[in-house]
């Protein structure tokens, strides 16, 4: 789904806040309300705008420890490896992948030595044939959007 200045210019101030609601989005806009609501409507029936949920620190919340693990599954053991992994509550993300591993997720832990424990309970069935793990030190550039949504709507182009 395409998007122009006006969709990115929402995305950008829904990004900034949240919380805004319909009518002061549409004052800061320059549009009419139905204008910035139905633009919103279509965005969110587009799939562009996949939820307003809180952005939440995992270290906040005692999980300081964040690493990646890389996944070597067992030849049609992905639906299970899938449907374990889901159900471990330090799995924030998993991805299947191209390259030397199958899977890749996103685990915390609440300390190194926490990690090993969420590391066993993620190797903890037998789909998976080998596991590689790396700790993050730093994000100097966390999970963004808006550079994205400026270029896509056109705003990031020379």
């Amino acid at each position: 789904m395409g998007i122009d200045r006006l969709d990115g210019r929402l995305l950008e101030l829904l990004a900034e806040e949240p919380r805004i609601g319909v009518l002061e989005a549409s004052r800061r806009l320059g549009v009419a309300r139905g204008t910035a609501q139905s633009r919103l409507d279509r965005l969110k029936s587009g799939g562009v705008i996949r939820g307003f949920g809180p952005d939440v620190d995992p270290a906040a919340l005692g999980y300081p420890v964040t690493a990646f693990a890389t996944l070597e599954i067992r030849q049609g053991q992905g639906p299970g490896v899938r449907a374990h992994l889901a159900g471990v509550p330090e799995v924030l993300e998993l991805h299947t992948t191209t390259g030397s591993g199958d899977m890749l997720c996103r685990l915390v832990a609440r300390s190194n030595a926490d990690l090993q424990r969420v590391i066993d309970r993620v190797v903890g069935i037998d789909g998976i044939v080998r596991a590689s793990t790396a700790i993050v030190m730093e994000n100097p550039v966390p999970l963004r959007i808006v550079p994205l949504v400026r270029q896509a709507a056109g705003e990031g182009l020379p």
